[in-house]
């Protein structure tokens, strides 16, 4: 396969701004389609590609009923259950990935928001961090008040990540416990905050395709900075447990369509890559993504960072570095 950036050419597909126009874009043959999202990619990052990892800060023993999610108390996916990191571990953990080629260093803490206490405890333990570290640490720590995110943001943390997870449509056939909007809103408030806003979704989870159109153009509305795209990998024990994960043509597909929608925007393909791409991974550049999440995932195995930083060099692509 040639290099993706001899492979694009100068022009630039029209805009994507209609849901009509979104259906229509699904009607083009995989190449055609591919070759439209990597000339948008191209004119919007070059060869650069970033790279995030993440740290699970808190594990399992969630109240939310997300029918995906091992980390729910409503499911009996045998996961390590744990609770916040001491702060020597949690600050020796954000450190060690310090020493990784990511620009984002992401820690994530099951449930539905981080109590205040806990909160105070990782903001001393944000406080401690040399400053070069600090500004690429993001945090996930659920649904946060203003104030909260506020506080955030003065101890140094740049972007804050909160999923609107699929459409506002298909939302209530995913969890009961908490509203599609309420995810919205929290969005919202972290760019009120000054924070950059990391929003995306989980694909696969018997959502149509007007339903992933929907989502786009949730985030479009939102002016999120980052998606990330991930890709359903199926738990057991857990309701969507036995659903067939998604070809990878489909995949691609989904990607190919956000980069459309969103020509911009950061597409970060995290979750569920190993299981749904398979040795395919090295497509997600031509089909339009210009980010993706390297290592462990909260609770299954993701692709160590050589091998990844050796994939994105044998696209002809180069990791931005911190």
């Amino acid at each position: 396969m040639p290099h993706l950036s001899s492979a694009v050419s100068s022009s630039l597909p029209a805009p994507v701004t209609t849901p009509e126009q979104a259906r229509e874009l699904l009607t083009l043959p995989d190449a055609q389609l591919f070759a439209s999202a990597g000339r948008l990619r191209q004119a919007a990052f070059g060869d650069r590609i970033s790279l995030c990892a993440i740290i699970n800060a808190r594990s399992g023993n969630c109240g939310m009923d997300c029918r995906f999610c091992s980390q729910s108390r409503h499911n009996q996916t045998p996961i390590a259950t744990f609770p916040l990191l001491a702060a020597d571990v949690l600050r020796q953990r954000i450190l060690d990935l310090a020493r990784w080629p990511v620009r984002h260093i992401g820690i994530v803490t099951s449930g539905g928001a981080l109590q205040q206490e806990e909160l105070e405890q990782v903001l001393d333990v944000l406080r401690r961090l040399p400053d070069a570290v600090r500004r690429r640490v993001c945090t996930s720590f659920g649904r946060l008040a203003p104030d909260a995110l506020q506080a955030l943001a003065r101890a140094g943390v740049r972007r804050f990540h909160h999923n609107l997870e699929t459409s506002r449509s298909f939302y209530p056939q995913i969890c009961t416990t908490q509203r599609w909007e309420q995810r919205y809103v929290t969005a919202q408030h972290v760019r009120a905050a000054g924070l950059s806003v990391c929003t995306g979704g989980l694909f696969g989870l018997g959502e149509s395709w007007d339903d992933r159109i929907e989502l786009a153009f949730s985030l479009r509305e939102l002016g999120v900075d980052s998606v990330p795209i991930n890709f359903l990998h199926p738990h057991p024990q857990t309701p969507l447990g036995d659903r067939p994960p998604l070809t990878a043509d489909e995949a691609l597909r989904i990607i190919a369509l956000f980069r459309h929608i969103l020509p911009g925007t950061t597409l970060r393909i995290c979750g569920g890559r190993p299981e749904t791409l398979g040795e395919r991974q090295s497509e997600i550049f031509r089909a339009g993504a210009n980010a993706l999440m390297t290592g462990d995932y909260l609770t299954t195995h993701g692709c160590a960072v050589e091998q990844d930083c050796a994939m994105i060099a044998a696209a002809g692509l180069e990791v931005t570095h911190p």
